[in-house]
């Protein structure tokens, strides 16, 4: 069996895929698809059990430790009778029955993630071994969030997927970029091994409703500066460029990803670019024309750019983001970010 993967080269598995249950073939009763989401109380997480919800076909499982993630963003489906809510760390097994995996668990804020290093590494190892030895078990398609990050910081511009990246392997974001690249190298030893259907989605920079206030992330912090009246803190030089992509937008593209028929990895984020400077004046002037802006000394291996390259969204998904940074709801018309500040743990 032979899947043809982004980078061009095609992927041999050893074995077909296992069988999931029989009541899928069965001739008197048509189940629902069950999916599991881990990770599913986070921000995009949520977003993307708000999405699986409104086909009533599915139901949906979601796994989270609670430690960035929030029952609140999940309030909506709790007592619903096609959703379950299981407090549960990845890091541990899981022995349930589901057709799809979307495993989203894990820090990703660099101030989640440098504060608990260890934790950070053992969630994108040993979570993944967990949930692709669960994908094995019970026959499920499982998906990956990987991230831009496993190009640290690139000498590509704008990264396609098959650049293989630019990461320091001992910095402070190492638990982060190294722990996705081996979650990937899971993910394919996976495929090729034991023929799990296997998806791979290396997400960009996102924003929207439920994003935590407070963090870290540039977004957010730019408008939890800007409503406290606080400069808004511009990381040295200022030139260096993310690129923004709406949680709709986002959700859209890994469902797309999870049911086509291409392993990945596929870049799913938005290709237009700003500097943070930019940003920053576009937050100022939408927010509080009256804050000031201030340069601040740079993070350690902080990228100098940042864009994905979607040629492969875009002929293999039918994909490109729709919301433009300056259209998406966090800017303008009262702000509906739902930001709040993460609980203390």
């Amino acid at each position: 069996m032979a899947t043809n993967s982004s980078n061009g080269e095609y992927q041999t598995t050893t074995k077909p895929p296992p069988t999931p249950s029989p009541l899928r073939n069965s001739k008197f009763f048509q189940s629902n698809m069950r999916i599991l989401v881990t990770g599913g109380a986070g921000f995009i997480g949520s977003h993307l059990v708000d999405k699986l919800m409104e086909n009533e076909k599915n139901e949906v499982i979601v796994a989270d430790n609670y430690f960035t993630g929030s029952k609140d963003n999940l309030k909506k489906w709790i007592g619903h009778p096609r959703f379950e809510l299981i407090r549960h760390d990845v890091t541990e097994p899981l022995l349930i029955e589901v057709d799809q995996i979307y495993h989203l668990a894990c820090p990703a804020s660099p101030i989640f993630y440098k504060y608990n290093p260890v934790k950070t590494i053992k969630t994108n190892v040993i979570g993944t071994l967990n949930m692709l030895g669960l994908a094995k078990r019970v026959g499920a398609r499982i998906l990956l969030t990987s991230t831009s990050e496993v190009y640290g910081d690139p000498l590509v511009h704008p990264q396609p997927e098959s650049y293989w990246g630019n990461v320091n392997p001992i910095g402070v974001r190492s638990c982060y970029d190294e722990g996705k690249r081996v979650a990937e190298t899971l993910m394919f030893d996976y495929h090729r091994q034991h023929g799990i259907e296997i998806r791979i989605a290396r997400i960009f920079n996102t924003y929207g409703p439920r994003m935590n206030i407070d963090d870290g992330r540039v977004v957010s912090n730019f408008i939890a500066q800007a409503l406290r009246d606080e400069p808004l803190t511009v990381q040295k030089p200022g030139t260096q460029t993310r690129s923004f992509c709406y949680v709709s937008d986002m959700v859209d593209g890994l469902i797309r990803l999870m049911e086509g028929e291409n392993t990945g990895p596929i870049n799913i984020g938005n290709p237009g670019e700003f500097t943070m400077i930019e940003l920053a004046e576009n937050v100022k002037e939408l927010i509080n024309p009256d804050v000031e802006i201030k340069m601040v000394e740079n993070t350690p291996d902080d990228p100098r750019q940042r864009k994905p390259d979607i040629t492969k969204a875009k002929e293999l998904l039918g994909w490109e983001p729709k919301v433009k940074l300056r259209d998406g709801p966090p800017y303008g018309r009262g702000l509906p970010l739902e930001t709040r500040s993460p609980q203390k743990k």
